[in-house]
């Protein structure tokens, strides 16, 4: 059972989200941050946006964030932060966001023992079947990098980034198994990237006279940022604390990698080598969404929750809370100030602003696959074939009935209901659970 104090900072943390989310500063789902301008400006109600909030987010919400924190214990982005943007922008004044925020804090972190006991003890183990989707999640948000390359630059630059990037994994799992691969494959395919974006914009201005800096607008938006760096900092704090209590991960590419490294089957040894791997992979990451987060922040003057994410990292291999905090804060706000600085400079390389765009959809592609790849393995693991059958079943339903729930979550959600319905066929007696 969580401690008084857990609770306390998860309140906290919930709470503040929400306030930046009420006051237009700063939210975790990227669809929301266009919107939000209007609210400002007064030409949308908070009613109108809230209801955009809430479709963008709660597909999201009922299947990664409640799945992967029931799967691994650990809390989650997806499961804290978008229901706190729904709560933000519907609320009508800053305590009741502030409030509702918290409550919703204290909601998750006392609920997720007695929910998760109550799936253990079901004759059909959803929870263990869940397990089957980290592996291809890891894997395959790996590639990202590539699929960006693939979309942006074609195929020939495509095949010798594929090439380096496979081969830099097979060298990993033949002579350094001690290292986790998909953390080095991101930063391969990252520094491929970036390096063939800057290639291609010195090549296509060589000659070309020199362009005005042309970055005007992203400086006017930087102000309305800086203005609430406090509350952003504030977050940033609390976000890099709960992380260094072994409360929370901050996406699916070292969600799964701390579960291992908290378990109490592993050495210390063990358990800190893991918790490295996670933060190098979460920094690669970061890496990765620096120019999409960069360039619809500048372009919105609404920033990210928790920043480039590099929050994550700090919160993971901190050494107390205490510390934790004021690097989360430190790194937030050094974030903000430099984003003048990046928005001049991805002025001067638009292929490397515009491969934000890239890395999304490269991310949205791989998650979307992945999710699918293990959420059929869940369900063979549950009840063979017929746990196959009965989830595809779901699965194409939600694509013949218009996709209320997000292709990116679809998979999981029915794989979820596939674990209800064999449970209750279980307790009507026609189903056998394997062994």
């Amino acid at each position: 059972m969580a401690s008084y104090l857990e609770i306390f900072i998860v309140a906290c943390l919930t709470g503040m989200t929400a306030l930046l989310s009420h006051r237009s500063a700063a939210v975790f789902h990227d669809g929301i941050r266009p919107i939000l301008p209007q609210l400002v400006e007064g030409t949308m109600k908070r009613r109108e946006a809230g209801s955009i909030a809430f479709g963008l987010s709660i597909g999201f919400v009922a299947s990664v964030g409640i799945s992967f924190t029931l799967k691994t214990g650990l809390l989650n982005a997806w499961l804290l932060f978008l229901p706190t943007d729904i709560i933000g922008v519907l609320a009508v004044n800053s305590l009741l966001a502030v409030g509702l925020g918290a409550v919703w804090g204290v909601l998750v972190l006392t609920c997720l023992l007695p929910v998760n006991q109550l799936l253990t003890a079901l004759p059909v183990d959803v929870l263990g079947a869940l397990g089957e989707l980290s592996s291809p999640v890891v894997s395959a948000f790996a590639l990202f990098p590539l699929v960006a390359i693939f979309y942006q630059f074609g195929w020939k630059s495509s095949l010798l980034a594929a090439a380096a990037v496979l081969m830099t994994r097979i060298v990993i799992v033949r002579f350094f198994p001690q290292l986790m691969p998909e953390s080095i494959q991101i930063f391969t395919g990252m520094v491929l990237l970036l390096g063939i974006a800057i290639v291609h914009d010195l090549r296509s201005r060589a000659g070309a006279p020199e362009a005005g800096e042309g970055v005007s607008v992203f400086e006017e938006r930087t102000s309305r940022i800086v203005k609430n760096l406090p509350y952003i900092a504030a977050a940033g704090a609390l976000i890099a604390a709960v992380a260094s209590m072994k409360l929370f991960a901050g996406s699916e590419v070292s969600i799964f990698t701390l579960e291992r490294a908290y378990s109490a089957a592993v050495t210390p040894a063990e358990s800190q080598a893991l918790v490295h791997q996670a933060a190098l992979a979460e920094f690669m990451r970061g890496l990765g969404f620096v120019p999409m987060i960069a360039t619809t922040a500048l372009a919105t003057g609404v920033y990210a929750v928790a920043g480039f994410t590099f929050v994550f990292t700090v919160g993971y291999l901190a050494p107390n809370p205490w510390i934790a905090a004021l690097l989360g804060a430190a790194v937030i706000s050094a974030e903000v100030l430099l984003l003048r600085t990046i928005g001049k400079w991805l002025g001067r390389y638009p292929s490397v602003r515009n491969a934000s765009d890239n890395i999304r959809n490269a991310m949205n592609m791989l998650m979307e696959y992945a999710l699918l790849i293990g959420s059929i393995f869940a369900a063979i693991k549950m009840a063979g074939y017929t746990g196959f059958s009965i989830a595809t079943a779901l699965y194409f339903i939600n694509e013949a009935s218009g996709r209320p729930v997000q292709k990116i979550a679809a998979p999981v959600v029915a794989v979820m209901l596939t674990g209800v319905i064999l449970n209750l066929l279980y307790w009507v007696g026609l189903f056998q659970t394997i062994r």
